[in-house]
């Protein structure tokens, strides 16, 4: 399963989300923040902090293969190397 942290309004946010519905992926979105960093939901934000280490977005967790990454270039690097 993978899981998208992101926010809406967010340009880096949405590449991910193009990449991911061009390649046909199937995926949760988690809106734990704006994209100025006004905290929407306090325990997906705790997740997201807990889980990367950082408040950035966006932040990608691919549970079938044990990686999580930020940086949009480097997640839809990733998605094309795995998933394409």
């Amino acid at each position: 399963m993978l899981e998208l942290y992101q926010a809406e309004g967010c340009p880096y946010s949405e590449t991910v989300r193009e990449k991911l519905t061009e390649l046909g992926v199937s995926y949760v979105v988690h809106n734990p923040r704006t994209h100025d960093g006004d905290v929407l939901n306090e325990q997906t934000h705790g997740e997201l902090t807990a889980l990367g280490g950082a408040d950035q977005i966006p932040f990608l967790v691919d549970h079938r293969r044990g990686e999580a990454m930020y940086e949009s270039d480097d997640i839809v690097e990733y998605l094309e190397d795995h998933y394409a």
